[in-house]
């Protein structure tokens, strides 16, 4: 009579372990696109089996185990920020392809050859104003490309700028909702699993990856801290450190609570990519810019200031002016001269065509750092032309790499609706097998106590 009581509470606690079991398929079932959520595991305990002190055995049901592996969290993380500082790159450099033609077809390479050209027509028709009309609209053309190049270039700087300050905005924005959850999390039993807040967390901490590298330390209370680069403190429990972006004229910083500069620690992500290109990048190719304007005025300002113009005087007005405070790429620009105060001939020879000429070769001779013109240029757009390649392979690389890792990632915790539907198959058949034992156990039961009356 023991024994089959015993056995009949077996199979009720084996139907209640099942039906947990039931409860989180269909959790699994139902939470297979939402994001950060990894498959859970209804875990089963072993009841210890002593008759002489009535313990019956059987199996009762254990705590929902979550599969989330944090190594391969952690590893979509890294490469989710390596390929937020590429992308960021890649996306905001592309647009400066356009302002480097070196093809020669337009631009600053176009307007160099004009203006030499120019000279090249004036010094052959050293009198003719058609020819020196044609210095004057090659100059103002040229001046311009120079003006319209520092300014897309600038124009990124303010786009680095803007995304700098946005980018800090997000992740104050996600480590306030990491806050909030932690607080969740302290009033929560440490012992249990809530899957929703997991995965509503994980998410949150796959997002913030996108903007910055970042590391994350889970506390005996199932709190977590995350510390910016490793190093800045963002989230200590439910308590929010706040950065903050700071401009001057020279650099964009990222400031801690503290206010202490922290830029130097942001190696991956979107804001290290935007910190990059504002702060390096855009810098040094507004100073290349404006080497090879400020090389061009003085040379051709000096060389024609030796000469005479039309009229037999020594020229009272240079050809270009440019504002050094200012950048002499973006403020280049041609002055009030006139067609016949170009000095075309040389002090002493009034009429003749020798200044010309020697400007001519000054323009194709190397002014600039042992280069010329035109190659100083060209070494430029090759250079802007490398870092656009490098980030757009990064770019590309880094898409390859984080697909690898979330692949990794879906196979170690994913929920595999395949898999699900062979878990429910069993679980139904156990259901099934138990119940028809307790409907054995119950009909002898039964008999049992009718040959006992």
């Amino acid at each position: 009579m023991g024994n089959l009581l015993s056995s009949l509470l077996n199979s009720a606690n084996t139907l209640h372990v099942v039906d947990r079991q039931l409860a989180t398929i269909q959790n699994n079932v139902s939470n297979a696109g939402t994001p950060g959520f990894a498959r859970q595991v209804q875990s089963q305990q072993a009841m210890v089996f002593n008759l002489d002190y009535g313990l019956v055995g059987g199996v009762q049901a254990g705590p929902v185990l979550s599969t989330r592996d944090e190594y391969a969290e952690q590893s979509v993380r890294t490469e989710s920020s390596r390929l937020g500082r590429a992308e960021q790159q890649a996306t905001d450099l592309s647009s400066l392809s356009a302002l480097f033609d070196l093809s020669g077809n337009y631009g600053i390479a176009a307007s160099l050859t004009g203006f030499s050209r120019s000279v090249s027509r004036l010094s052959v028709n050293p009198n003719d104003p058609g020819s020196r009309q044609s210095v004057l609209d090659a100059a103002t053309s040229l001046a311009g490309a120079f003006r319209q190049t520092a300014g897309g270039i600038q124009t990124v700087g303010e786009q680095a700028d803007k995304a700098i300050h946005d980018t800090v905005g997000d992740i104050n924005r996600l480590a306030s909702q990491i806050s909030n959850l932690n607080g969740v999390l302290r009033q929560n039993d440490p012992s249990t699993s809530d899957a929703g807040l997991d995965a509503n967390l994980h998410a949150t901490f796959e997002e913030m990856s996108q903007r910055a590298d970042f590391t994350i330390t889970k506390q005996a209370d199932g709190t977590y801290n995350v510390y910016l680069a490793g190093q800045t403190p963002l989230v200590i429990g439910d308590h929010q450190f706040l950065i903050t972006a700071s401009t001057s004229s020279s650099a964009t910083a990222v400031l801690d609570s503290s206010g202490a500069d922290i830029s130097g620690q942001i190696h991956s992500g979107q804001l290290a990519g935007a910190l990059e290109e504002r702060n390096t990048l855009i810098p040094s190719y507004l100073a290349d810019l404006n080497t090879l304007a400020k090389t061009l005025a003085d040379n051709v300002n000096q060389q024609l200031s030796s000469g005479l113009d039309a009229n037999g005087n020594t020229p009272a007005v240079d050809l270009f002016t440019y504002d050094s405070t200012l950048g002499e790429a973006s403020t280049l620009n041609v002055t009030a001269i006139t067609q016949d105060q170009i000095a075309a001939a040389k002090a002493g020879s009034p009429g003749g065509n020798t200044n010309a000429l020697v400007l001519n070769d000054l323009l194709g001779s190397s002014v600039v750092q042992g280069q010329s013109l035109t190659e100083y240029f060209g070494a430029l757009g090759g250079k802007v032309g490398r870092d656009i390649a490098t980030a757009q392979a990064g770019k590309d690389s880094f898409q390859g790499t984080l697909q690898q890792a979330r692949a990794f990632r879906e196979q170690l915790s994913g929920v595999s609706l395949d898999e699900e539907a062979s878990n429910l198959m069993a679980a139904q058949r156990a259901y099934q097998a138990s119940g028809k034992l307790m409907t054995v156990l119950n009909d002898l039961l039964d008999t049992l106590m009718q040959i006992m009356r």
